[in-house]
């Protein structure tokens, strides 16, 4: 088995006027070099523009492609990894619009809707057409089911696992909020689901999340966090009602959660945190959390809000 990695420009859908930046790491075959079937796809929505700061921890944990190179470091090489930048950006902040339709100019949000479903629908498109501009690159079509050098087996289902860095964490919680109020039940699985490189329908997406890692996220607004009770208990009952369960991680630095000039971060990532602790013990182990903290003996400062990226355990 081998990789192809790159950057990508492609459109949200066929004809979008939306083009989306996306670094992509792929397990290909070696023989056929054709993309195979992964054990899971990382999808990684990164946050606001810093530039010219001259550090260059900074200047690197920037980069779209070093940022894939450390999730595959992390995952192992069985893994897809897709680290998405917003299309729309106003100045340094970045405007997740499509992904969250209430954000403001500045990418904050006024609220989480699930009506219509736009953060997944977003996501299955824009993968789907990031795969298509890689067998487009590579000059094949994946045409192959499942390949023999495919490390995810097709007899079992294929994984997302989901990460939202700083500003990237309000599409994280727009999924959230989509999976809370779906009615889609596990057994509308199909094979195509356990088979295919990609989630193909928002079901298939919403179906295979198994881990959602909030990293270092932030906002100079309030929700930066799920606060609502009534999200997370539907995500659990939701997540009663198929095989697969599902893991929260909260990933945190003094720059975020102990900013007293933002108190509302770190007591909303509170709040979450005692609404999963309720959840996760009535789940019977389908619904689990944990949240982890880094450089909390030093003083915050921007270089560690990248430099988690880096020291994240995702274990």
């Amino acid at each position: 088995m081998g990789r192809w990695s790159g950057i990508l420009k492609v459109p949200l859908f066929p004809g979008s006027r939306s083009h989306y930046k996306v670094a992509t790491s792929l397990c290909i075959s070696t023989s056929s070099q054709k993309p195979v079937v992964p054990s899971m796809n990382a999808i990684f929505f990164n946050g606001d523009r810093v530039r010219g700061t001259g550090n260059p921890v900074i200047e690197k944990l920037s980069d779209l492609e070093a940022i894939a190179e450390i999730i595959v470091s992390k995952l192992g090489e069985d893994c897809n990894v897709w680290v998405i930048e917003a299309s729309k950006f106003n100045g340094p902040f970045a405007v997740y619009k499509d992904f969250v339709p209430s954000v403001n100019k500045w990418g904050e949000p006024n609220s989480y809707d699930p009506t219509g479903d736009p953060a997944c629908t977003s996501t299955v498109s824009l993968l789907s057409s990031c795969l298509k501009e890689v067998n487009n690159t590579l000059s094949s079509r994946n045409e192959e089911s499942c390949g023999g050098e495919a490390p995810g087996s097709c007899l079992s289902h294929l994984r997302t696992l989901l990460f939202g860095f700083s500003k990237g964490g309000t599409v994280i919680n727009q999924l959230v909020t989509e999976l809370a109020f779906s009615d889609v039940k596990s057994n509308t699985l199909s094979s195509q689901h356990e088979t295919n490189i990609i989630p193909t329908s928002k079901e298939s997406l919403l179906n295979s999340i198994t881990e959602i890692h909030y990293v270092d996220v932030g906002l100079n607004s309030s929700g930066a966090y799920i606060t609502d009770q009534d999200v997370i208990e539907r995500v659990s009952k939701r997540i009663s009602e198929r095989a697969l369960g599902i893991r929260f991680v909260l990933h945190g630095t003094p720059r975020q959660w102990r900013d007293s000039m933002r108190v509302w971060v770190g007591k909303e990532k509170d709040t979450m945190v005692n609404l999963l602790d309720v959840e996760s013990r009535k789940s019977g182990g389908k619904l689990s959390f944990c949240e982890r903290f880094y450089f909390g003996d030093k003083m915050a400062n921007m270089q560690m809000h990248f430099e988690v990226i880096e020291k994240m355990d995702v274990s």
